[in-house]
């Protein structure tokens, strides 16, 4: 690890992503270490998992799986495409993903916002607990699956079953959908969802360049919420 100010540097062809992660968990609200810079991640998993502290972390390259994982305050940033569970669990933050992403993005996520730029594999959002994602790509199947609070907003197209045992996110899609999952439905787009939408167009850096109207909005059914006999194989 170097270091140049408030500017650190970590080359992970030279030291461990352990050796990282320590580092980064020693920080606290007074460091003066606001900055750092991580090259040769290499697929590395668990890169700059638990920061809990308001730095920014930037990889130049691809990532493993859980890169981002636990976050809380820190904006992470992704040159690159992320393998499984980018920002798993994350509670607060941005964690912005350059490239694609591979299944389970923002798994469980409680907070904060996860922005791809490419597209998410399956399983995108699932059991999302308050997270914002946006994904200017596609997603895969199984998207937003037990989704409980938070938003998915998908640019391009959705794979099968969407919101598959959707609880009360709000799921936001411009593209085509190729089947809603039990007890997902499409649902009226009123203007407070229209300015939900603007406030993710602005996170995508695409305020003013698409039109609301052009994404259908889908939650819940409520009819899972509690066990009906007649839904038995809905279960």
């Amino acid at each position: 690890m170097t270091a140049d100010g408030h500017t650190h540097s970590f080359d992970l062809a030279t030291s461990k992503v352990r050796d990282l992660n320590a580092a980064l968990h020693a920080l606290n609200g007074g460091s003066n270490a606001t900055l750092w810079k991580v090259t040769n991640p290499r697929g590395l998993h668990a890169i700059a998992a638990g920061v809990d502290a308001p730095v920014t972390v930037e990889v130049e390259g691809p990532v493993g799986y859980y890169c981002g994982g636990m976050n809380k305050e820190a904006r992470i940033v992704v040159r690159g495409s992320a393998g499984v569970g980018v920002a798993e669990n994350m509670m607060s933050g941005f964690v912005h993903v350059e490239g694609d992403a591979s299944q389970s993005a923002g798994a469980t996520a409680h907070g904060g916002t996860l922005l791809i730029e490419g597209n998410a594999a399956a399983r995108c959002g699932i059991s999302m607990k308050g997270v914002d994602i946006v994904v200017k790509g596609s997603v895969g199947h199984m998207s937003a699956f037990m989704a409980q609070a938070g938003t998915l907003t998908v640019f391009g197209d959705a794979g099968e079953a969407l919101g598959d045992s959707i609880y009360e996110a709000r799921l936001y899609v411009r593209g085509s959908v190729t089947s809603l999952g039990a007890d997902c439905v499409e649902k009226e787009m009123r203007d407070e969802h229209k300015a939900q939408l603007f406030e993710r167009f602005k996170l995508a850096g695409v305020n003013g360049e698409i039109d609301p109207s052009e994404f259908k909005r889908y939650g819940s059914a409520r009819t899972l919420y509690h066990f009906h006999v007649d839904n038995a194989s809905a279960y």
